[in-house]
């Protein structure tokens, strides 16, 4: 049962893998990653921010102790003027602790100070490393840019791009259909002219016209006919005959003596 579920679970990470490879672009993936660097670039200036914020507080906190302590020691000679030692040294006694306090606040500065400079020096190689990383990341995207428009463009030329393809066969349905239309028309035009289709925009004359018309190819190749009949007895027949056959109607042949003797005494 184990192996069966390691199994399932190989071909889920298999297919999943897959899945994500073919919808990855490396552009997007550029791109997140510079907005993650540029977030991580922001926190840490907001710390550098922070730690200053936090030294220049402490900074002011030592100012005002040092005027506190400036003012117990001048009381202290005051109560020691007029013969008060006893104030004199409760003065001193509070000026001490408030030395000690300064002495504190002044070990916190100095470890921010140096905090605030190793974040300072941090932000700055890191803002290095983000801009190199930005000038990197615009010319590998427009490496691939170019690369994937030189290959659609190999692809395309090539016949082995998908929308090539499909606008190649397109085109062979569109010429297909062209001419399957033109075929029919021509089709359509032979059977309205010999008179097996009736066109139903035309008038009703039309029917008495095709008639016409085809009586007068017949009555053409009948005349053609008779000519080629004339021409092959024309062939065929004698020097006489065909001088007779030439000759107007009534008259004789001129080659007949008899025959113009007679026509000259009945004129």
């Amino acid at each position: 049962m184990s192996s069966i579920m390691q199994r399932i679970a190989l071909i889920f990470k298999s297919k999943a893998n897959k899945a994500l490879d073919a919808a990855e672009d490396p552009r997007e993936t550029l791109d997140y990653s510079y907005v993650k660097q540029q977030e991580l670039l922001q926190k840490v200036r907001r710390g550098v921010a922070d730690v200053a914020t936090s030294r220049k507080r402490i900074e002011m906190q030592i100012q005002q102790l040092d005027q506190q302590s400036q003012k117990l020691q001048g009381q202290a000679q005051q109560a020691l003027s007029a013969g008060r030692e006893d104030l004199a040294r409760e003065a001193l006694t509070r000026r001490a602790g408030l030395q000690q306090q300064i002495a504190d606040l002044q070990t916190q500065h100095a470890n921010l100070q140096a905090e605030e400079e190793k974040l300072t020096t941090a932000s700055q190689r890191l803002q290095a490393k983000v801009e190199s990383f930005r000038t990197k990341k615009e010319t590998l995207k427009a490496s691939y840019t170019a690369a994937e428009a030189q290959t659609k463009i190999n692809e395309a030329f090539s016949g082995i791009s998908e929308e090539m393809g499909d606008v190649g066969m397109a085109i062979e349905r569109a010429e297909d259909k062209t001419q399957q239309m033109q075929a029919r028309a021509g089709a359509v035009d032979e059977l309205i002219a010999s008179g097996a289709l009736q066109d139903p925009l035309s008038g009703p004359n039309d029917d008495i016209g095709a008639q016409l018309q085809q009586m007068g190819s017949t009555n053409q190749v009948e005349s053609e006919l008779e000519q080629m009949k004339a021409q092959l007895s024309a062939g065929t027949s004698s020097p006489a005959q065909i001088e007779q056959t030439s000759a107007p109607t009534g008259q004789a042949a001129p080659s007949d003596p008899s025959a113009q003797s007679a026509q000259e005494e009945q004129a």
